[in-house]
């Protein structure tokens, strides 16, 4: 069957990867996960992934973790429950995010029976940047059985280490960390993207939230897209090198992103 090469530089790198994994895995639906720092563009190759697919004619959808995080309302709750923790101030980190939601919809997607499957909205232009579930009238609908699933998030993949490695506030996120082993357990493969510079991380991200601006939605000022952001380094210096150490599949693979989002090599 042939598949249109996506223009997504990351995607076109992927797809033919991604064709030889599914078929030699033969399972229906094949689940890919693709796990990277925030702004790295995954999003992005995870649709085009999906674009190229559906026009050689499979059936595939694509669904973020972020998705499935907590509503404002509970995610205000959860920072109240860790007061001065400023790991679960704001979504993000393990703990923010509605894991048996995820659950549900990922086995939906992965029944391999006819039918309509309702996937989250999270709308993060909501509540001056902050974000908030949209209300399930705008969520998306997939019609399955499906061939392709893709799954990506920035800590997809990701398992505890032991609480003595860890400054004192991640040792509460590191313990929510347990229940997402449910996710990457149904995961068939997981491609990790990293970058050689922390900082690269950060100014994506503030450029994200001045694009968000630009287009007249609800976003973060600089200072405090960089405020969010920086949060999330200490857990990528923990959580990354672990899971190459030791990875969540057997079909794994780490690749390299230039500061212009391309892979490299």
């Amino acid at each position: 069957m042939s598949i249109r090469a996506p223009s997504n530089p990351l995607a076109r790198r992927l797809l033919p990867w991604a064709r030889r994994r599914a078929s030699e895995s033969g399972r229906r639906p094949w689940v890919l996960g693709i796990q990277g720092p925030q702004g790295c563009g995954k999003s992005t190759a995870a649709a085009a992934l999906v674009a190229s697919a559906q026009a050689g004619g499979l059936r595939a959808a694509c669904v973020s973790i972020d998705d499935f995080y907590l509503t404002y309302e509970e995610q205000q709750a959860l920072s109240e429950r860790h007061g001065g923790n400023p790991y679960l101030l704001y979504r993000g980190y393990p703990g923010t995010h509605d894991v048996a939601l995820g659950i549900r919809v990922l086995d939906a997607l992965a029944s391999g029976g006819e039918s309509e499957v309702p996937l989250p909205v999270y709308d993060k232009s909501a509540r001056d940047g902050r974000g908030d579930r949209a209300p399930e009238a705008q969520w998306r609908r997939v019609e399955c059985p499906l061939d392709w699933v893709v799954v990506e998030g920035w800590m997809l993949g990701f398992a505890p280490v032991d609480d003595a490695l860890l400054e004192d506030d991640l040792v509460a996120p590191n313990r929510y960390l347990e229940a997402y082993a449910a996710w990457t357990s149904r995961l068939d493969a997981l491609v990790h993207l990293h970058v050689a510079s922390p900082e690269t991380i950060v100014e994506w991200r503030v450029d994200a939230e001045r694009a968000r601006r630009e287009r007249g939605e609800g976003g973060l000022s600089d200072d405090e897209a960089r405020d969010y952001i920086l949060r999330f380094l200490p857990a990528y210096r923990v959580y990354v090198p672990a899971m190459r150490a030791r990875p969540p599949c057997h079909d794994f693979v780490a690749m390299a992103l230039s500061s212009d989002r391309e892979p490299i090599g």
